[in-house]
């Protein structure tokens, strides 16, 4: 892969950026690399967006994203600008990359050791350790090929994939396919199916809904291996925003921002004032680029006649899961989880359904465990454990503390169940998290936690586009955007949007 996105001179423009989530702060570090004035505004009391961290009684929460995966794109974007991401912080290469309990009493740990994950294969159907290197063979070339021919490049328009280059690069992918169908044809058992898919969650997605094409994921996961930064997600952010401060780029937080006026050359962003009867402030700026929800964006900061999308297309679009989140301080070690940990059920179609067919609280659900301090002794006090769980939900359901409090007894019941770790009479500290809390702190619709799903339909060009259709200098940038839902991709989304910018103004 070339080392970094090709963006001309922006010398002299003046750029707003509205969202201090991955992709904001990618686009702005790109935009100040080339010469514009970057002011970033940030709704929040910090910047990370959704990979805000929670600190109280000594524990620290990564808030949202917690899995470091594709570190080739984090060389790659400090690449850009002659750094490397050691400059910043420091990984640790998990082993186990997690645990795998089923609800059935099976458990399994995945390990950066593949002979240790073909016998794991194997011995659950005779010949599945020689498919295994033959699906991350398959999947390794989906990887490469998708990535910088249909990731690293964007391809806004129809015609952009009707020449002989894009036929040529896509011969023989899986493009067209659903994952549950291309994971069958390689394995039979269906706990095998889940370790090659569970991966989905990550693109806000389901095996019945998810291209094919992200087969690729299972390169990422098995090939690529699972990292930790030292201090979480959240210093990732923090090395990002001080490459952004070297770079020149002004951040200000707690600056919600409530309208967007104007078009190229004379845009004016309000922001509210601070609760205590001040006026917000007005920035002036040439070019805006939103990180904030595209939806809310549109619905909620431009006037109607200024909007691309009605109301009635994002009410038709799949959204990505929401979630229900325990931040739990714990006393004392939790022996039986990993740093990451799996819950699922046998069958776990049901809490699929669950999310996007008929959405409800799920019955059974399929859950995320993280003990980041089985890794890092920073993010706990001493003799105590620092856990989060994370249940995917339908967004827009209904989210009331009585809810939640009924919810998390079902949750600390499953993992006792299932893990053998009882924690009811050991919490020290709690925190939850839902679907009304994505709604408020992120603005996010129907308070998804990620944005919109990764469904064939809405893959590629069907996202929306990166450049605004009716309003002549803004731009949008984010998870809503290709490539799509993750940290990865929002920061390759930054690189793309700058790219857009500086070949449009």
């Amino acid at each position: 892969m070339d080392a970094a996105p090709d963006i001309d001179s922006v010398a002299g423009e003046s750029i707003v950026v509205i969202g201090g989530g991955f992709g904001g702060l990618s686009t702005a570090c790109y935009l100040a690399d080339a010469g514009a004035d970057v002011t970033l505004l940030e709704k929040n009391e910090q910047l990370g967006g959704r990979a805000s961290r929670l600190e109280a009684d000594g524990f620290r929460f990564d808030m949202g994203p917690s899995w470091y995966l594709m570190p080739d794109v984090f060389e790659r974007f400090f690449g850009h600008f002659d750094r490397s991401p050691e400059e910043y912080y420091t990984l640790s290469h998990l082993d186990p990359h997690y645990r795998v309990f089923w609800k059935d009493g099976d458990q399994v740990d995945v390990l950066p050791d593949m002979e240790h994950n073909r016998d794991l294969f194997e011995s659950y159907e005779p010949g599945a350790g020689d498919t295994l290197d033959e699906y991350l063979a398959e999947s390794k070339r989906t990887y490469e090929i998708g990535m910088e021919h249909f990731v690293y490049e964007d391809r806004p328009n129809l015609r952009d994939y009707v020449d002989t280059d894009v036929l040529r690069y896509s011969w023989g992918l899986s493009l067209l396919g659903k994952m549950q169908g291309h994971v069958e044809g390689y394995f039979d058992h269906p706990k095998l199916q889940q370790l090659m898919q569970y991966t989905l969650v990550f693109l806000g997605g389901s095996p019945t809904n998810t291209p094919a094409l992200y087969n690729l994921m299972s390169h990422v996961d098995f090939n690529m291996g699972v990292y930790y930064p030292d201090g979480g997600i959240g210093a990732v952010v923090d090395g990002i925003v001080e490459l952004g401060d070297e770079l020149g780029v002004e951040y200000v937080t707690d600056a919600e921002v409530t309208a967007i006026e104007g078009r190229y050359g004379a845009f004016a962003v309000d922001t509210a004032g601070n609760g205590d009867g001040s006026d917000g402030d007005r920035y002036l700026a040439d070019i805006v680029v939103s990180n904030a929800d595209y939806a809310h964006t549109e619905q909620e900061l431009l006037p109607e006649k200024k909007r691309q999308y009605t109301e009635e297309y994002w009410e038709s679009r799949t959204f990505a899961p929401s979630a229900f989140l325990l931040y739990l301080g714990v006393e004392g070690d939790v022996p039986n989880l990993e740093h990451h940990t799996l819950v699922l059920p046998t069958e776990w179609n049901q809490h699929f359904d669950q999310i996007f067919e008929e959405p409800a609280w799920p019955d059974d659900p399929a859950y995320y465990l993280c003990v980041p301090s089985k890794t890092d002794d920073t993010v706990a006090p001493e003799g105590h454990s620092n856990l989060f769980a994370l249940v995917p939900i339908a967004p827009g359901l209904e989210d009331t503390p009585e809810l939640r409090e009924e919810y998390r007894e079902v949750v600390l019941d499953d993992i006792a169940e299932n893990t053998g770790e009882e924690l009811h009479d050991r919490i020290v500290f709690e925190e939850t998290f839902c679907v009304a809390d994505f709604a408020d702190r992120y603005n996010s619709y129907d308070g998804s936690a990620l944005g919109l799903a990764h469904t064939l339909r809405q893959t590629s060009l069907f996202r929306p586009p990166h450049q605004s259709e009716t309003v002549d200098g803004l731009y949008f940038t984010g998870s809503t955007t290709t490539p799509g839902i993750g940290v990865p991709m929002c920061l390759i989304s930054g690189g793309i949007t700058a790219e857009r910018v500086a070949d449009t103004i």
